[in-house]
């Protein structure tokens, strides 16, 4: 072993795909930096931001090989060392390189070598002319008006009034006319005070035994989840919110994770009206400036309220002490490529390990969270009926078969509409396919437009008269004639919502439709305008993808139908059942939420399929607890453990050899606990021009899997295929395609 010369070393993370870390010199020049602290070194012909994970180290490589350390970036960790442990767990379990987890967890303005120094932010308020303005002078100029009455009820940053969707020249009119100034200052980072705006709503029975039953868990010194099953419009989220009153009193802070960007702004909005204290949101739409202003202010406890989608959970907060999933069995909550974690297990994680309470709160659990409940480690409490006045929708399958079809449209489905729709009701129409069709083909020959790169078909878009692939992201022109033998006869097949618009807008020329999905909702503040337009009354049918499954409330929907969901009934995928009928419930439950009774329309070829009897006739929670005990005996997860090993290359032999490469270096260990099934083409066999391939371990106890993956792993690194074909590791996989 090599002495260290009096130098001082340091061990460091750095984010590459390698599972281990990298020893380096710190120069006399530079302060000593503490573990979990930023610095610059050099790795390779570049210079990369790493992480200290241990200091005054005697390092087994000579000195004068050792390079050094360019800069130290923080004088202090970035993370408390709770949150640290947390991060370092995470690496272990999920077999990733630390360097990668640690670069992940942190915002991008930090990933860059930027300070975490808090930042001077334009602030908008009324200036004295502004405030004696009568709002009713400014009728005919709407967008002042709007902006005017939202400063009337304080100060607001730059931030704050996009989140309102305002149009910068209206306030910069504003400006100029004297009626608003503008100044500099350092925002959020005041100390809070707790105070309520809107009084709480009456609690149903059950909503006050689950608030009781919570808050008296909460004042015990042990960490505590609770799994909230709720019908769609029980009133979970009121739940949520009594219960955080409480924790905010207190001075603790609250984190609030969401499946999607989409459910934010509704959830601030509700969350700001009942609590005025102050509330950052953390997501990938913000600026790397806003995200890195709102992670401080969690960090330093100037924020009360945090809401975030999945990468929230890594966001230090300084004192917190209540973690609220809301939809907890959404897949969105498990990253798939590069670092793929999954959130909702790292919360529970997080929660051991720094003693707070997790709320799991959805409609449809996942099986694994069900499956945890009913074994007792988690509290199960259940909302069976819902809030208000609501009553429960009624649910009619439709069978398609023989039936006259209008572009996805059953003649039958169409009548029930226009009794709703003279009735002055809302109807939602649900097709998880966007575009206008998912394939086109030649009328004479049967050529169908394939993706070049990918192993899938091309979706039609009519908007811009493009065919794209909705895999690899590919798009071009629509030919004007067949690849295959030249004829002008080319014919979309199947429905998307943008063809579902066009024929409901000829259906039902006297009704406002609306279309949400990706393409409709690009650009900012597009998705929240629809939303806002819907819940007016402007639009009556709304047309949706799955964006308009989960969290929405529209009190005027009456009728919700579900017009293609057959693919999903016979999938190879074992997660697919439990997926369809998650879906379905919470499709469904956009159906009669306010005192209007619902009505849930399902068409389908196979309307005596089991899983469509079972959720029709016997509710999601039969269905659930039908399918743990089948997984059973299946010995499938929850009650089995799975890893998934993915290879892809140019080449096909060398995405399957990776594999063989993987399997036979695994087998050698010869544990018997762990089988080692494949490798197999992937679901998608082609996607970007690579050849796919996976390998799955199924093990009936997970110590044993980690175990074998652990030893292994580092051989694996080294093996001479992967120099022709890339792979990743996937542990608890979510997808199979």
């Amino acid at each position: 072993m090599s002495e260290n010369d009096g130098k001082n070393c340091v061990r460091v993370a750095v984010p590459v795909p390698m599972r281990r870390q990298f020893d380096y010199c710190l120069p006399p020049t530079l302060p000593s930096p503490q573990i979990g602290a930023r610095v610059r070194v050099p790795f390779g012909s570049r210079e990369l931001i790493g992480y200290v994970t241990a200091v005054d180290i005697t390092t087994d490589t000579p000195i004068n090989k050792l390079k050094t350390i360019c800069a130290v970036t923080d004088p202090e960790p970035l993370w408390p060392e709770k949150q640290w442990e947390l991060l370092q767990w995470a690496a272990q379990y999920y077999h990733h390189s630390l360097g990668e987890v640690l670069t992940h967890a942190a915002p991008i303005a930090l990933k860059q070598g930027e300070p975490p120094s808090y930042q001077l932010v334009q602030i908008y308020a009324l200036s004295d002319a502004g405030r004696a303005l009568e709002l009713q002078n400014l009728a005919r100029a709407p967008q002042q008006q709007r902006i005017v009455a939202l400063l009337k009820k304080g100060p607001m940053t730059q931030a704050e009034l996009r989140d309102e969707d305002y149009r910068p020249s209206a306030l910069k009119t504003l400006c100029e006319k004297g009626f608003v100034h503008v100044s500099e200052e350092q925002k959020g980072c005041d100390a809070w005070s707790f105070s309520l705006g809107e009084e709480p709503h009456a609690l149903n029975p059950q909503q006050a035994v689950a608030v009781a039953a919570i808050k008296t868990g909460l004042q015990d010194a042990e960490t505590r989840v609770w799994l909230l099953e709720g019908v769609t419009g029980s009133g979970k989220t009121e739940v949520y919110l009594q219960v955080m009153a409480q924790v905010l009193e207190r001075g603790q802070q609250v984190l609030v994770m969401v499946p999607e960007i989409g459910l934010t702004p509704q959830t601030v909005a509700r969350f700001r009206a009942r609590f005025e204290v102050p509330v950052v949101v953390l997501h990938s739409g913000l600026s790397d400036q806003e995200r890195l202003q709102a992670w401080l202010q969690a960090r330093d406890g100037h924020a009360a309220i945090i809401i975030g989608t999945r990468s929230a959970i890594f966001t230090p907060i300084k004192n917190l002490g209540l973690l609220i999933i809301d939809e907890e069995h959404d897949a969105s909550f498990k990253q798939q490529d590069g670092f793929r974690y999954n959130a909702r297990d790292l919360a529970i994680k997080r929660a051991h390990l720094e003693g707070f309470g997790v709320i799991l709160g959805s409609a449809t659990p996942s099986l694994e969270t069900l499956s945890n409940a009913l074994q007792g480690r988690y509290h199960h409490l259940e909302l069976k009926h819902r809030a208000g006045n609501a009553q429960n929708a009624r649910h009619h399958v439709l069978d398609l078969k023989q039936q006259r079809m209008q572009h996805g449209l059953s003649e039958q489905l169409v009548n029930t509409m226009k009794l709703h729709l003279e009735r002055g009701n809302q109807v939602l129409l649900f097709l998880n396919r966007r575009g206008f069709a998912p394939a086109m083909l030649c009328h004479e020959c049967g050529w169908v437009a394939d993706c070049q790169r990918c192993q899938a078909s091309m979706t039609v878009h009519q908007h811009n008269h493009t065919l794209q692939c909705h895999h690899c992201g590919a798009q071009q022109r629509i030919p004007r004639q067949c690849g295959g033998c030249g004829s002008t006869h080319l014919i979309s097949r199947g429905v998307g919502t943008e063809q579902l618009e066009q024929t409901i807008q000829s259906l039902f020329p006297d009704y406002s439709a609306v279309r949400i999905d990706r393409d409709s909702t690009r650009r900012k503040g597009q998705l929240e305008a629809h939303l806002n337009a819907v819940s007016d009354g402007k639009h009556q049918i709304l047309i949706g993808t799955q964006m308009l499954a989960k969290g929405h409330h529209f009190p005027d929907v009456t009728l919700v139908a579900l017009l293609d969901v057959d693919g999903a009934l016979y999938s190879a995928d074992f997660r697919a059942p439990e997926r369809l009928a998650q879906l379905y419930v919470q499709v469904a439950g956009r159906a009669g939420r306010a005192s209007k009774v619902g009505t849930v329309v399902l068409q389908t070829h196979h309307p005596e399929h089991p899983l469509i009897q079972e959720l029709v006739n016997n509710g999601y929670g039969d269905f659930a607890r039908t399918a743990l005990a089948e997984r059973a005996q299946a010995l499938l997860p929850p009650h089995a453990a799975m890893a998934l090993f993915r290879s892809e290359a140019l080449e096909q032999h060398a995405a399957e050899a990776m594999l063989n490469a993987i399997a036979e270096t695994l087998n050698e260990a010869g544990v018997p606990d762990v089988a080692v099934i494949g490798p197999l083409p992937a679901p998608l066999a082609r996607k970007a021009g690579r050849y796919r391939y996976q390998l799955i371990l199924h093990a009936s106890q997970r110590a044993s899997l980690h175990k074998l993956l652990l030893s292994k792993l580092s051989s694996i690194e080294t093996l001479p295929e992967t120099r022709k074909a890339r792979w990743n590791l996937d542990i608890d996989p979510q997808d199979f395609t």
